[in-house]
This record gives C-alpha cells, sequence and structure tokens, in this order.
C-alpha cells in the first residue's frame, strides 16, 4: 500500500488502541452527511497566586496582560516600558500600588516576580527572554520568538540550562480548533495530507501597523537610546518606535507577524518540525509610508516525509491591501477530503464518490464496454462543523491557561522554546528569501540554515 505508514487505517488503528488525543472516531467518519458540533473546554481553578510582571506595554503587551489576569491565581506586580504614557497608563489601568520601570533589568531583579510577559518590539524578545530565565522567571515571550534566526539555540540552551517555563505567544496554538483538527488528522479523516494552506488579510490602517503616535511623544518620554542600543544607531524617529513593525531593525515583517501564527498551528496539529524548502516572493503595493517591509507577500514551503507526515507542500498568503479583509483559515488537504481549520471553529469535507469501481470511463480504458451509461450529477462533499461552545473564552484565554498551569505544576506547554524556534525559523526564513531574492533551505531537525 502506497504511503502505508501515513494510511488512514493507521490511525484508524490507534483510535481502537485507545490514543490519547482522540477519545472517538470523528463523526464525519461515521458516514452523515452533515454535523454541527460543540467544542468544549472543561474549567479551570487556582491552586496558588502567580505574581507576573510585564515588560513592554504596548498595544499586544497589553492585550497579553489583561487575558493573563482572566485567569484566576494571577496579579499583575509590575509594568516596564520604555514610553513614560504607558506607564502612567498602566496604573491608571491597574492600579497605583504596581511598580513601574523602563529598565527591564529593575524587573528581573524583583523576588516576588514568578513569571514575565515579554511583550517588546521583535529585536529585544530574546535577550529579555534569556535574562528573565536567567534570574529564575518563567517566561511568556511574543511571537515570534526571535528577531533573527541566529538567535534561537541561545534562548533553547537557556530554556534546558535553567528548566524554566517558556511559552511563545502564537495564542492560537492551545484553542479547542487546533485541538480539533489535530484529532481529525490522526484520525484519519483527510486521508494522507499532499497540501496545506493558509491566508490572512487585513486593510484597515492599524491592522497593517499604521499604529497611533501619542502627541506628547519625544525623546523626552521615549527612552530612545535603550530601544536602539542593540541595533543601528540613529536619530529619535517616532515612527521607528510606536510603528516598529514597518521597520527591518525592530520587526520580523508579515511573516514574523502572521506568517508565523499558520506554521504554529499547522506544526502542532500534523506533529511536524518543519519545512526544509523556503521560497517567497511579494512586493510593497499599498502601504507606502516609508515602511521597508512587504504589505503583500506569498511564501511556499517543502515539507520531507517524517515518521508523522508524508512529504507535503505549504503555500501561505498575507494580504495587507484587502478591500474586503478577506478571511483568515489554515486549510489541510489529503487524498481522502479537507478540513478548514480556525481557532474557534473546524470545517471536514469529505468527498463523495461512486469509486474507480464503478466509472465507465475507467472501465472502458480497461478494454470494457460500457452501454446504457447514464450521466450522473456531481455530489457536494460530506460536511462537519466542529464549532466552540458559545461561552468558550477563546484561544488566547487558552494559552495563557496552558502557560500558567505549566508554571504551576512544572509541567510541559504547548509552545516551548524548540517549538516556538520551529516555527519563528521558517517566518524569518522567508524574509530572508524575499530580500535575498534566492531560495532558502533549512534543516528542521538540526535547526540550521544549509545553504548559508
Amino acid at each position: 500500500m502506497r504511503n502505508s505508514e501515513f494510511s488512514r487505517r493507521r490511525f484508524m488503528r490507534k483510535i481502537s488502541l485507545g490514543a490519547a488525543a482522540a477519545t472517538t472516531i470523528p463523526h464525519i467518519l461515521l458516514g452523515r452527511n452533515y454535523e454541527d458540533l460543540i467544542l468544549r473546554r472543561m474549567s479551570f481553578s487556582a491552586n496558588d497566586q502567580i505574581q507576573i510582571a510585564l515588560i513592554g506595554a504596548g498595544g499586544m503587551g497589553t492585550e497579553d496582560t489583561k487575558t493573563a489576569l482572566k485567569i484566576p491565581g494571577v496579579k499583575l506586580v509590575a509594568v516596564c516600558d520604555l514610553y513614560k504614557g504607558r506607564l502612567a497608563a498602566a496604573k491608571d489601568r491597574w492600579g497605583g500600588d504596581i511598580k513601574v520601570e523602563g529598565d527591564y533589568h529593575e524587573i528581573l531583579e524583583m523576588g516576588d516576580v514568578d513569571a514575565v510577559i515579554v511583550g517588546t518590539p521583535d529585536h529585544w524578545h530574546k535577550q529579555i527572554s534569556v535574562d528573565a530565565m536567567n534570574k529564575g522567571k518563567s517566561v511568556y515571550c511574543e511571537k515570534p520568538m526571535v528577531h533573527r534566526i541566529d538567535e534561537g539555540m541561545e534562548v533553547l540552551k537557556v530554556q534546558d540550562k535553567t528548566g524554566m517555563i517558556f511559552q511563545v505567544g502564537s495564542q492560537g496554538m492551545s484553542s479547542l480548533g487546533n485541538e480539533k483538527a489535530k484529532e481529525l488528522y490522526e484520525a484519519g479523516a483527510i486521508g494522507e495530507l499532499n497540501y496545506a494552506e493558509g491566508f490572512w488579510a487585513r486593510n484597515s490602517p492599524a491592522g497593517a501597523w499604521q499604529y497611533a503616535i501619542p502627541e506628547d511623544a519625544s525623546s523626552e518620554t521615549v527612552d530612545w537610546t535603550r530601544y536602539i542600543s542593540n541595533t543601528t544607531h540613529r536619530s529619535f524617529d517616532p515612527l521607528r518606535f510606536f510603528r516598529w513593525r514597518n521597520y527591518r531593525d525592530y520587526g520580523t515583517g508579515v511573516s514574523g507577524d502572521l506568517f508565523v501564527h499558520l506554521f504554529s498551528s499547522l506544526h502542532y496539529i500534523v506533529s511536524s518540525s518543519g519545512p526544509e524548502k523556503i521560497m517567497a516572493t511579494g512586493g510593497l503595493r499599498y502601504w507606502k509610508d516609508g515602511r521597508e517591509v512587504p504589505d503583500i507577500l506569498l511564501g511556499m514551503f517543502d515539507y520531507p516525509e517524517t515518521k508523522s507526515h508524508p512529504a507535503f507542500n505549504l503555500s501561505l498568503r498575507v494580504n495587507f491591501v484587502d478591500g474586503t479583509s478577506g478571511s483568515t483559515y489554515l486549510r489541510l488537504v489529503g487524498n481522502e477530503g479537507a478540513m478548514d481549520v480556525k481557532w474557534e471553529e473546524v470545517v471536514l469535507r469529505k468527498n463523495i464518490s461512486t469509486g474507480p469501481a464503478d466509472d465507465p470511463f475507467l472501465k472502458a480504458k480497461a478494454g470494457e464496454q460500457v452501454t446504457n451509461y447514464s450521466r450522473k450529477q456531481m455530489l457536494p462533499p460530506k460536511e462537519a462543523i466542529y464549532k466552540a461552545e458559545n461561552n468558550y473564552k477563546g484561544a488566547h484565554y487558552d494559552h495563557f491557561h496552558n502557560f500558567f498551569n505549566g508554571v504551576r505544576n512544572a509541567k510541559l506547554v504547548h509552545e516551548d522554546a524548540l517549538f516556538g524556534y520551529r516555527a519563528a525559523a521558517p517566518a524569518l526564513a522567508c524574509n530572508k528569501s524575499y530580500f535575498e531574492n534566492k531560495i532558502i533551505h533549512w534543516d528542521p531537525e538540526n535547526l540550521k540554515i544549509v545553504n548559508g
């Protein structure tokens, strides 16, 4: 049997033996034409309090902290940022008793901080994460884990050395949608995977990184010297501080912002270490505001055969010039069906076919005579829709639930440094391919670029 290792029989056998990831045969495999099924999450209660600090109180860092504080037993005790206005806003939002600092090292010296959220621009992710773990702090680091591919190994080594809990903030990783998709994939719901694709569209100024710039932004209110201390030195520029994603010294473009989410979900669902061949194209088509990165990016990736999946191809797209803002999805396509994966929904489709034995044209090709043939209609695929229950708290909540559960119980998290690096590296390699106009060969097992 071709590719028998990845066949549906193998996955069905795993279920019959009681594989932990799949609790029952997916309804679509039982021959139902349509299902609208509810995905549920178990409740959680805290055993003890975890005290956290936020480093980088911009938009994502603030949203991360708001979500983290919804988890029972979590308390915010300190906030760090290089813009004084954000420190004042933090006290207004979370209370005047929290400590505020402009230097993250001061936060790491606090004995009552158990964990930190790193919500800074990308060029500070590696150093703050490494320093925090070396100081005995657990770390929730926004994606991508690193700003440059060559930074990843240091994060891995420090996590291994210190044993601290480290999780990358691709929040969809812990979603009900991803968990259901993984269960379905491992049950053989789409047969043998051969292709996957992902799409993310944005159009509004905020979505395209045209973030608001405070009226008081100046070298007096922003610690610009510290901000650029690990990169190119230049005069104060509020655009480079408040709209940092547009510039290569601080951000990682659309691939580091959005492709990395799609890599994370795909790798989790199919248990992949990543692609071995990476190529990208695109351009700056609309947002010609001085930014240095494309607003449309297309990536193509070759995944090798492994013990977990057959060889397959992946295509990813991001469009910041979409007048409708389109949609966001990850689609996995196999020889027996396909599924669209979102954080709160999975749509599984199975093709309805009469099969080769009943195809008159195949019979004729084999030498049999076809008589009294009546042309049949094309039929729609069988479909199952799995949706999160109405009171589902969301993927972002789930990801912090997973992180704090790891901190409390010294348990593995979904997106540790190794997993996070394997999601970040191909995203960053997209930038390398785009700007250097060449194919990048990546070794996902040994975590290195092969062709320099």
